[in-house]
């Protein structure tokens, strides 16, 4: 019974992912169709189409694909944001006995697949594409483990997600340092201040979702503003949301017994009639102590976490992967070489041989029922970058549509590989139980 409590919910979220990895397949097949069809023009025209508001000496107009990366994938971060803090202070990572595996692991996927590129890249001008091959998308990355059922253990997919995770939290690092180009400080300084007294009132009141929507919007535009990209806003302000309940669920439920007692007492069940004003106040009542009761961050990753994997990612990802491939076609072809095989070579290089010597010193140990073949094979399924690999190429290459057309393919390719070998390696060595 307490097993099944502890892994219903977790199955629950491998299987979320896995449909939202087929959606976000499906969507990247559909645009790569739609740009190399004859209809390809309307594509590009579509994302290019400016959207924005105008109101006297205030402008804040911008091109579709922008308002998706800039706006929609900020909502992505923030739930990002969410899943870190939650896993810090109570998940995978809130323990150095949890969190000492697959940081070890995360270190080789990023240390190898970065060296791997600045070994093969001689342009100075692709050099800032060296973090795209970085992360792994674990929406992809869990879609192909679901097709093999149960061959593979649950800890394995744990583990898969506790990397992925703190792939997640480099590349943000990343972003923040390296991709944010003429900060204006007093801009990043006033998004600082309003952060902190959103977590002060958060900390000291209640909290509140409608005064919460409004900083973050003004945040958000503070961020965008001031040239720090603004998806940071977005796991800055994840931070500032409480864990803590403010009752337990024991007082909760003698709360609710009682209240439901008293509207049980009040109320004529045999007619239709509008409420009174005695049960309105008891309903209000329930509403209040339903409220206390839950955790506003789990609520909200709760709440936000269908919006992500079922609209802006499949939308990011339709707006991102459609790129016109002809043999008259601009592409680098050495920055696209040296992605593809950046992701596939360098992340299962670096997970598989990270994991091996943090194992054979002593500083790790192998999860229960979990080989080392089966550590290979998850390494090379950590080379499926795309959704996060996509964000920073479009970052590192703005403005310069031959290197962005180019790191998506070498995205694409590098990915295909990465989930075709580790597909093979995991069914070739996980008996099927």
């Amino acid at each position: 019974m307490i097993q099944r409590i502890i892994t219903t919910p977790f199955q629950k979220f491998v299987k979320a992912e896995s449909l939202a990895g087929i959606l976000l397949f499906g969507t990247t097949i559909i645009a790569l169709i739609w740009a190399n069809s004859p209809y390809g023009g309307y594509y590009e025209g579509l994302w290019k189409q400016t959207i924005g508001i105008s109101i006297q000496n205030f402008e804040l107009k911008k091109p579709l694909i922008l308002w998706i990366n800039d706006g929609l994938m900020s909502i992505y971060f923030f739930v990002i944001g969410l899943e870190l803090k939650r896993e810090l202070l109570i998940g995978e990572l809130n323990k150095v006995k949890k969190v000492i595996f697959p940081f070890i692991a995360a270190l080789g996927g990023i240390i190898v697949p970065v060296g791997l590129y600045f070994v093969l890249n001689q342009d100075p001008e692709t050099e800032k594409g060296w973090a795209i091959s970085m992360a792994t998308d674990i929406a992809f990355a869990l879609a192909f483990l679901s097709t093999l059922g149960k061959r593979i253990p649950i800890s394995l997919k744990v583990f898969l997600i506790a990397f992925a995770i703190i792939d997640d939290i480099a590349a943000v690092l990343v972003i923040a340092l390296f991709y944010s180009v003429n900060v204006s400080w007093s801009y990043v300084l006033f998004g600082l201040l309003l952060i902190t007294l959103l977590a002060i009132l958060y900390h000291t009141k209640r909290y509140s979702f409608a005064i919460g929507i409004v900083l973050a919007i003004i945040i958000w535009f503070l961020f965008l503003k001031s040239g720090v990209h603004p998806t940071i806003a977005g796991v800055l302000l994840a931070f500032t949301i409480p864990l803590k309940r403010k009752i337990n669920m024991k007082l909760y439920s003698v709360q609710l017994s009682i209240i439901s007692k008293k509207l049980m007492s009040v109320s004529n069940s045999g007619k239709k009639h509008l409420l009174s004003k005695t049960e309105i106040n008891y309903i209000d009542n329930l509403d209040n102590l339903t409220f206390e009761v839950r955790s506003p961050l789990q609520y909200l990753e709760h709440k936000l976490h269908s919006l992500i994997a079922y609209f802006i990612l499949p939308i990011f990802a339709f707006a991102n992967a459609g790129v016109f491939i002809s043999l008259d076609s601009d592409f680098n072809f050495s920055l696209l070489i040296n992605i593809a095989i950046s992701l596939f070579v360098g992340k299962m290089i670096g997970v598989a041989l990270f994991s091996y010597l943090g194992n054979k010193l002593g500083i790790i140990e192998l999860p229960a029922g979990v080989n080392y073949k089966q550590i290979l094979g998850i390494s090379a399924i950590a080379g499926i970058g795309f959704t996060m690999s996509i964000f920073i190429g479009n970052l590192a290459f703005y403005g310069d549509s031959v290197n962005i057309n180019s790191a998506k393919i070498g995205i694409i390719i590098g990915s295909i590989t990465s989930a075709m070998v580790g597909y093979t390696i995991l069914r070739l060595t996980s008996s099927n139980k």
